[in-house]
């Protein structure tokens, strides 16, 4: 074991709390808040009993947690995916109402999870499933409640059958209640772009703070999901070189700069970088510790803990992932001097676009794909020089700060509206 190992640190819960913890403290928050704000308002746990097409019947566990409805419905993906847990949703909930504070908009954290791994479901199978599992938490689902959206193992479609659920139990077509849809079916232009969208924009941002020129740097992609190819896209785009890109088969690697154009239609026709002939072959672990300057951990949590964090050589870390750093990696990266632009703030693109989409919802108007890219940079820039600035003045580091900025603009809103009893 390697000495700087922190016992339990995988479980990203804890690691979480371990965050709140330090920026409640540095915020002096009151033990009543305190508890308030660090417990989940609901938790709900699910059986999902689907006949499968060869006859047999199974049962499938979902969940949905809604951590915090102060300042809004809550928000949050449903992701499906076989390593699902309880702790993981709570984790992710609380990540939401963060993330949605930090860019200041009117939402709460939620996040939902069905234990199943969709690569092994005829695509019949995950709409039963899906449907099912929407049937189940209905009661706590709707536009003013409780708003999901796609995450690991659902998309487009998926958005689409719990919208469909959901409105044939309503007796109309209710599109907000969720964001992430197909645009036909009241979806937002530049939504699928909006997670690696807000990721560039927080890499340019932080390029400019450490008096880097995009155009002298090297990055690389952790993930070739649609985040990560957005992402790789985007750096490639602002003129950064992109040398490494992965995803769960491994990574490639080319020191003269990658065709992500070319990786993308390779991954859009067999939906994996296996077989990609081109360029060199690496581990995901060895990819995070490539000499680039950027590293964008796109993948899943718990990728940098202090098993490898000493050995990452990136000056510029943004986070794409939810929790991809566990917090004993911390400390380590803060002693490196790495710059680390933090998950709740540096992928919240993707919240703020479906914050438009779930207004424009409402409202029954859409706007162009050039109005919503040019408000999602307005509220990202913003958000980004909230947290350096506060970080600066507290003398934290930006994650910290992150935390310290949604914090305390959801215990201001909790003070204001008091404890109902």
């Amino acid at each position: 074991m390697n000495p700087n190992q922190v016992l339990g640190e995988d479980n990203p819960f804890e690691a979480m709390h371990a965050r709140f913890d330090l920026a409640a403290n540095k915020l002096g928050l009151d033990a009543g808040l305190y508890k308030i704000l660090r417990t989940p308002d609901r938790e709900l746990t699910v059986a999902i009993p689907v006949l499968m097409e060869d006859g047999s019947t199974e049962v499938f566990t979902g969940y949905r947690v809604q951590h915090s409805l102060a300042r809004g419905p809550a928000k949050g993906g449903i992701r499906f995916d076989p390593n699902v847990t309880l702790d993981e949703v709570r984790a992710l909930a609380a990540w939401m109402t963060w993330k949605a504070a930090v860019v200041n908009v009117p939402f709460g954290g939620g996040k939902g999870g069905v234990v199943c791994d969709p690569s092994k479901l005829s695509r019949l199978e995950l709409e039963r499933i899906t449907r099912r599992y929407t049937a189940s938490i209905l009661d706590i689902l709707g536009p003013d409640r409780d708003v999901p959206a796609p995450d690991m193992g659902t998309d487009g479609q998926v958005m689409a059958w719990i919208m469909d659920t959901y409105s044939m139990h309503a007796r109309h077509a209710a599109t907000a209640v969720v964001t992430g849809k197909p645009v036909g079916l009241g979806g937002s232009l530049g939504r699928v772009e909006a997670t690696g969208r807000g990721l560039m924009i927080c890499a340019r941002e932080a390029l400019a703070r450490l008096g880097r020129k995009a155009t002298e740097c090297t990055a690389a992609v952790q993930g070739a999901g649609n985040v990560g190819q957005v992402t790789a896209s985007y750096l490639g785009k602002m003129g950064v070189k992109v040398v490494g890109i992965s995803d769960i088969t491994g990574a490639i690697v080319d020191e003269r700069g990658l065709d992500i154009q070319d990786i993308c239609s390779h991954l859009a026709r067999v939906r994996t970088l296996d077989g990609y002939g081109k360029c060199d072959r690496v581990s995901n672990a060895q990819l995070l510790e490539l000499p680039v300057d950027i590293l964008v951990p796109a993948a899943t949590e718990n990728v940098i803990t202090s098993r490898n964090a000493p050995n990452l050589k990136a000056k510029l870390i943004v986070e794409g992932a939810n929790g991809p750093v566990t917090a004993a990696a911390d400390r380590i990266l803060d002693e490196k001097g790495i710059f680390v632009v933090p998950d709740i703030l540096a992928n919240a693109g993707g919240v703020t676009v479906s914050y438009f989409e779930w207004v424009q919802d409402r409202m029954g108007f859409f706007w162009g794909q050039d109005e919503v890219n040019d408000k999602l940079e307005t509220i990202m820039v913003r958000a980004f020089h909230d947290v350096v600035d506060m970080a600066q003045r507290f003398e934290v580091s930006n994650r910290i700060a992150a935390y310290m900025l949604g914090i305390d603009r959801v215990a201001t809103i909790t003070r204001m509206r008091g404890i109902y009893a």
